[in-house]
């Protein structure tokens, strides 16, 4: 259950795009994000000569979010390798113990449960090669590091990054009392209104062809759909093989129908009431 928490964000160069350090006041571990173009900038700061872990997000090859999940001793050591080795990544995300608390098995421990919730929850690529080894701990340790990654997963959120919060049917479902629907006479397709967007769920179709007077912007976005694979011909029209996110319901929509719609009339519930109704004149 999610309950109200303040969260200290602090802009150590005044630019609120470049290096943040963001803490829960009351809680043990704080988080540097930092963008690539101020790697040396950060490495100057004394906060990544600690034991840590640490989170690279960018893009993979075929234009999908991508993450790699690591720990050390000194993070600003490993960090200078993965500058020179790793090509993908823009911004990376530090997570550190603001009392100096963490040893090497606590990382570790750290780093294998944040790889096995990636893999589970599949919102972002996963670089590493290989699961990491789960440390032994005892059970009171377990206790104050998994909550340590309560924490850390509220902070990546904050910063942008929610790696760790599933967008499956099932959950947005519980989230919003029920999905949302378009129909036609050649597909249908479901969906929901989510933080990030408006997510349309795995299974759901489009339709295969576009209006002349279909916005280029639309048409573009279907053939890039297509090509990373997330949209695939299915007899008749386009099948989604994953859960994805658009900008808006309708953005989500058009691609879906092959032409300009306005989203927040045309998706509708079970009880055929639009999510404008539902979302916005309930205000």
């Amino acid at each position: 259950m999610a309950r109200p928490q303040t969260i200290q964000i602090f802009l150590p160069d005044g630019n609120p795009r470049g290096v943040r350090i963001a803490d829960i006041t009351n809680r043990t571990v704080k988080a540097i994000l930092f963008p690539r173009n101020q790697f040396d900038y950060v490495l100057t700061r004394n906060e990544l000569s600690n034991v840590g872990f640490y989170f690279l997000f960018g893009e993979s090859e075929d234009g999908k979010p991508m993450v790699y999940i690591g720990e050390a001793e000194e993070c600003n050591e490993r960090l200078k390798n993965h500058q020179r080795n790793k090509d993908f990544w823009n911004y990376a995300i530090v997570i550190i113990s603001k009392i100096n608390a963490f040893t090497k098995t606590h990382v570790k421990f750290l780093e294998h449960t944040a790889i096995k919730q990636a893999i589970e929850i599949n919102r972002w690529k996963l670089d590493n090669s290989s699961a990491s080894n789960l440390p032994h701990v005892t059970e009171s340790m377990e206790a104050d590091l998994l909550d340590c990654f309560e924490t850390t997963k509220i902070l990546l959120s904050t910063l942008g990054f929610p790696l760790f919060e599933p967008i499956s049917r099932v959950i947005v479902t519980t989230r919003n009392e029920g999905i949302f629907m378009i129909k036609s006479k050649e597909i249908i397709a479901d969906g929901n209104l989510i933080d990030d967007g408006f997510v349309v769920f795995k299974g759901s179709e489009a339709k295969l062809n576009t209006t002349p007077s279909c916005h280029k912007y639309l048409i573009d976005l279907r053939t890039f759909l297509l090509e990373k694979g997330v949209i695939v011909q299915s007899n008749n029209c386009y099948q989604f093989v994953e859960d994805y996110v658009f900008s808006s319901p309708s953005t989500a929509g058009g691609v879906i129908l092959g032409r300009a719609t306005n989203g927040w009339t045309k998706w509708r519930n079970s009880e055929g009431k639009t999510l404008d109704e539902v979302r916005r004149k309930s205000v």
